[in-house]
């Protein structure tokens, strides 16, 4: 059984950083995909970093140059947020499929985080 467990999130005034950590346990597949998602009040979830087992990643627009997600094989996955804005403030979820296949257009992961709370300050 795959489970997701996250730490981190928390309150940072707008230009700050954080740091969110999963710890991944149960996935055994040699192919996968890593990701982080996030849900602001009010609007729809959205995915904005993907990592695979290669260690090939990819960052939406949203967040490229701000956010970067890295992986611990497939011990644990981490997202590094600095240049933090107010419209980052959302529930972030960490998960993980056993298909290399996800992206932007096809991002239905099998497993998912708790989710934990981001809140930007100005």
């Amino acid at each position: 059984q795959v489970q997701l467990v996250q730490s981190g999130g928390g309150a940072v005034q707008a230009g700050g950083s954080l740091r969110l950590s999963c710890v991944i346990t149960g996935l055994k597949s040699k192919f996968y995909s890593l990701g982080w998602v996030r849900q602001a009040p009010g609007k729809e979830r959205e995915v904005i970093a993907f990592i695979w087992q290669d260690n090939s990643k990819s960052h939406s627009d949203s967040v490229k140059g701000r956010f970067t997600i890295t992986k611990e094989k497939t011990d644990a996955l981490y997202l590094d947020m600095n240049s933090l804005k107010p419209d980052d403030t959302a529930t972030y979820y960490c998960a993980a499929d056993p298909r290399a296949t996800l992206y932007y257009g096809n991002w239905d992961f099998a497993y998912w985080g708790q989710g934990t709370q981001v809140t930007v300050t100005s």
